[in-house]
């Protein structure tokens, strides 16, 4: 799929001057940015989902982590005393 852009001359210079720096192709640079805007996109989508699904969940069942709960079984990873997943409750 062949697509051209239309950028003003003022962006079109700062990429070719990044792409000089880099040792790159402004074509290089240009793919690359919109390739990271995409996967950022579609995290950000992707983030907004479970949490409506979360929510939702949330208001079926009623069940819960407190944040102080989530926050004490982060803390622990990576020590001896590593706890397991807190178990969600009402």
């Amino acid at each position: 799929m062949a697509t051209s852009l239309k950028i003003e001359d003022t962006l079109k210079s700062r990429v070719q001057h990044l792409a000089n720096q880099r040792r790159r192709s402004a074509h290089w640079i240009m793919l690359e940015a919109i390739q990271q805007y995409v996967e950022r996109e579609e995290a950000r989508d992707n983030f907004k989902q479970e949490a409506l699904a979360s929510w939702a969940t949330y208001q079926e069942t009623g069940q819960h982590l407190t944040g102080q709960e989530v926050r004490t079984w982060l803390n622990s990873w990576g020590t001896a005393d590593e706890n397991t997943v807190p178990v969600c409750h009402k």
